[in-house]
């Protein structure tokens, strides 16, 4: 078999073709590989035509078939495949034939195991089938089976319902009868809870057990006020008439035994000063249980507060009014006022001479002294009873509300009789502003309690407040620009206090602005504040055009004492509005002022932006307008300084720089005669307005005027000469000896405000050497610039200019003055 093997052809490799069919799967992963070149197997199998011992007609027919097989492997035919395969199994090496027994083996092996799968594969996918259909046939079965079942239990139901449908009615109405009677019964319960708490009271009454009774009657006053969304209107009016009996009674039999015991304590404390605290004077031997029995029955009464509030409708002030919402005075703290509050009426109502219209003062310093001379009992006697009993209250805090609560009343009552009348209005509006700030700051009286600022805020009342404080500020703002001490500081004569030389009238404006602000600031709400904030907006705005207005008069001297005066008062006016601009009042308004603009559009998104960052404040408009006033009074100040500079300088531009003696020939130098003018009239206008004008302002003003010097003279004289090396040296000497000394006073390097001048100097005044140095590399630079000369070790212009001191002049600047020297050295030419 071996010899048979070796002896066939390759050209018989068509007779066992039927072998190889199935066989493609089998090639290993280097076989695919070799597939992939089919052009170089094609060139194998050309290279081995000369070995194959076939005759001219099978090579022929050979050459044929290898020329209609495709190249692309994925898409031949099975020959190829085969003449792949025995093309790299066998090759050309005769030898190599006795592997074929082998291959044949291991190809049958393959065939083999594939039919094999072929058969498992071909026998299990109708098992699982099969299977897969048996499971939805078993599922059908069963959703069958449940309809079935659903449709016998529906029926079964339905007829169910129709068998019980005469069983639910009847039971339905045992069921309403059944909740009736529970409804009864617990109305019954609730009757029989009530009559217990009240029998339970009457026992405790008879026993002269007055705290139980107390106890009880605010655990049946808790009942009443569960009750309170029932429906049962003969059970809610059961319940409070229940309460209200033994309240009335408990609160009377309580009342009376309370006030006693306040008698007995001199209460209330409405005469002189006593000797003994808390009116007990001579001490008595029974003091101790008179504050015991002050003890008990304060607590007592405090039990009944609850009930209290049930049964009783405190006055309440008209709508309009927009009190706070505050609970009622606690009960003994009503009765403790009662006296008091008889006294007031007694007093302040009706036709008794103490009530009249035109002294407000009267009862609401009354108030004010009842609420001090008692603050030590409350705090030492009547404090420590609340503490204990855990009660929040405040004892100072609710007898001042309880006395605040009459002024309210009474304001409320006088105030429509008072608002035409403007002396009488403001009088009033006056007091009750004194009133509340010794209330709040003295005793203490909180924001959220009802405070008079309330009552003023009602609209009518309040616009009219805000007439009167307009109309009495431009009067005043009149009367003070008329003074003729209008212009003068207060403090002229103190050196200390006098740095921003305020003239009386904008010293007095800003008071009246600060009055204004301690008056509304007690106001109850942000829009009101922001009213008021407008007005004093307005009155600056009128006071800066009135000022304008004045200082309009004084521009032809606008060095004279008054024009200084009123750019004082500017500048005092802007600053203190930009310090009050940090003040946490103002933050808060501008807050409020955010929230008021956002809500109308009344500003942009930017301008929102920068009040919610903080960036501007309340006071930006007003302070940019008086900014810019101040600036254009300064600028008019420094333009007619230098007009007269300008005039003294006339001689100056003169001078013969061309011709000068040089520094050698002189003995010492001297200053320039022609610039003695220039010189007294710049020394003369400093020291006047030094003493007229403020530091801050001073100093903006001197700067200003330098550098316009400055550039004149570098203009003016400078560029406008040619200098000799006596010519520069004399300038140099003028202004670095003379000029810039001027202004040591105020600096301490006053050259640096006359750059320009200073940096012309030293060009002009460079030796020689350097300064035919500085003239080159300066060209260079020009010559590098217009792309002539391209040279990287060359120093650069910038650089030597900076080592010379030069760092304002540029290099045009630079060359131009170094033309303006004629101390060159002579070329020959």
């Amino acid at each position: 078999m071996h010899v048979q093997m070796q002896n066939i052809s390759p050209c018989s490799v068509e007779m066992a073709q039927p072998l190889f069919e199935s066989e493609e799967p089998l090639l290993s992963e280097e076989d695919t590989k070799e597939e992939d070149e089919p052009e170089k197997d094609a060139k194998d199998l050309e290279e081995a035509e000369p070995f194959c011992p076939a005759g001219d007609a099978e090579k022929e027919a050979l050459k044929i078939e290898k020329e209609r097989m495709p190249q692309d492997p994925e898409n031949c035919d099975i020959p190829f495949y085969v003449s792949e395969f025995v093309e790299r199994e066998v090759g050309v090496d005769c030898d190599s034939l006795s592997k074929l027994g082998r291959l044949i083996e291991q190809l049958l092996e393959n065939k083999r195991k594939l039919e094999e799968q072929v058969l498992t594969v071909s026998s299990e996918v109708p098992k699982r089938i099969q299977k897969a259909l048996q499971n939805a046939e078993d599922s059908k079965k069963s959703l069958n089976q449940l309809l079935e079942k659903e449709n016998i239990l529906c029926d079964s139901i339905n007829s169910h319902l129709l068998t019980s449908q005469p069983w639910m009615e009847d039971l339905g109405i045992l069921i309403s009868q059944v909740k009736e009677v529970e409804r009864h019964l617990a109305y019954l319960k609730w009757i029989s809870q009530i009559e217990e708490l009240s029998d339970n009271i009457q026992q405790y009454l008879m026993t002269n057990n007055v705290p139980e009774a107390a106890t009880t009657l605010a655990s049946m006053a808790e009942l009443d006020i569960k009750l309170q969304e029932s429906s049962c209107s003969h059970l809610l009016t059961f319940v409070r008439s229940t309460v209200q009996f033994w309240h009335k009674i408990l609160k009377d039999r309580l009342s009376s035994d309370f006030e006693e015991t306040l008698t007995h304590l001199h209460w209330p404390f409405v005469g002189p000063a006593q000797s003994q605290p808390f009116g007990l004077a001579g001490a008595p031997n029974n003091v101790i249980e008179i504050y015991s029995n002050f003890e008990m029955l304060f607590s007592q009464l405090l039990k009944l507060q609850t009930s209290d509030e049930l049964l009783s409708k405190p006055k309440q002030l008209p709508e309009k009014y927009l009190l706070p919402p505050t609970a009622p005075v606690i009960l003994p703290m009503q009765i403790m006022v009662g006296p008091l509050q008889k006294r007031f009426k007694y007093h302040f109502t009706g036709n008794r001479q103490t009530n009249v219209l035109s002294k407000p003062e009267w009862y609401l310093t009354q108030v004010l002294m009842w609420i001090g001379s008692h603050a030590k009992f409350l705090d030492d006697k009547v404090q420590p009873i609340l503490d204990k009993a855990g009660s929040p209250v405040n004892a100072r805090m609710e007898f001042s509300r309880a006395l605040v609560m009459l002024i309210l009343e009474k304001l409320a009552a006088d105030i429509p009789c008072l608002l035409y009348d403007d002396s009488l209005f403001c009088h009033l509006v006056d007091e009750v502003l004194l009133f509340e700030r010794e209330l709040h700051s003295v005793h203490g009286y909180l924001n959220s309690f009802p405070s008079c600022m309330h009552i003023l805020s009602e609209e009518t009342y309040f616009q009219r407040w805000l007439t009167m404080e307009r109309k009495f500020a431009l009067q005043k703002m009149d009367s003070m620009l008329s003074s003729e001490a209008a212009w003068v500081s207060q403090y002229k004569d103190i050196t200390d206090v006098d740095e921003m030389k305020v003239p009386d009238c904008a010293e007095t404006f800003m008071t009246l602005l600060l009055v204004i602000t301690d008056r509304y600031k007690h106001l109850p709400t942000a829009a009101r504040k922001l009213q008021f904030l407008e007005l004093q907006k307005e009155l600056v705005d009128d006071f800066r055009i009135r000022l304008t207005q004045v200082m309009k008069e004084e521009t032809r001297a606008p060095l004279a004492f008054r024009y200084c005066a009123i750019l004082n008062a500017v500048n005092y006016i802007a600053t203190v509005l930009a310090d009050w601009a940090d003040n946490l009042f103002f933050l808060q308004l501008q807050q409020a002022a955010l929230e008021v603009c956002s809500d109308s559009n009344a500003l942009s998104k930017l301008q929102l932006g920068q009040l919610a960052s903080m960036e501007s404040s309340v006071f930006d408009d007003m302070i940019n307008l008086l900014e810019r006033l101040k600036h254009d009074m300064l600028t008019r100040q420094v333009d007619h300084v230098f007009r007269e500079v300008k005039d003294a300088v006339k001689m100056y531009r003169k001078e013969r720089w061309l011709s000068l003696p040089s520094q050698s020939e002189q003995a010492v130098m001297s200053l320039s005669v022609s610039a003695c003018s220039l010189l007294l009239t710049l020394r003369d206008r400093l020291l006047q307005l030094e003493q007229q004008l403020c530091f801050s302002l001073f100093k903006i003003f001197w700067q200003m005027l330098a550098e316009k010097v400055d550039l004149f003279i570098y203009q003016e004289i400078i560029l406008a000469n040619h200098f000799n090396e006596g010519g520069a040296a004399q300038l140099q000497f003028d202004m670095t000896r003379n000029l810039f000394p001027l202004f040591s006073h105020y600096c301490k390097r006053p050259e640096n405000y006359f750059k320009h001048i200073k940096e012309a100097c030293i060009v002009l005044n460079l030796n020689v050497g350097s300064a035919l140095l500085l003239k080159d590399v300066l060209q260079s630079a020009a010559d590098n610039r217009s792309g002539m000369i391209s040279s990287s070790n060359q120093p650069t212009a910038v650089a030597a200019l900076n080592e010379l001191g030069i760092y304002k002049l540029a290099q045009q600047d630079v060359e131009i003055l170094l033309n303006l020297r004629t101390n060159w050295p002579s070329t020959g030419k």
